[in-house]
C-alpha cells in the first residue's frame, strides 16, 4: 500500500510503498526529495495500518 507523510527534514510530502504482510516493522529509507535518512515504524493489525512514525535521525 502507498503511504503519504511529511519528511520530518524538509517537510516535503512523499510516500512509501508498505508491506503490509509484515506485521511490525522498523527500517531505514531515505527521503526521495532531500535524500536524509528517515527511520521508518509500521505496524498492520489484520491487514489494515494501525501505526506509522516516520523519525528524523539524529546525526
Amino acid at each position: 500500500m502507498e503511504h503519504f507523510f511529511q519528511c520530518p527534514y524538509c517537510w516535503e510530502e512523499i510516500s512509501m510503498i508498505l508491506d503490509e504482510s509484515v506485521p511490525n516493522q522498523t527500517y531505514i529509507e531515505d527521503c526521495e526529495v532531500c535524500c536524509n535518512p528517515i527511520e521508518v515504524l509500521v505496524n498492520f493489525e489484520d491487514g489494515e495500518l494501525s501505526y506509522f512514525d516516520a523519525i528524523s535521525i539524529e546525526q
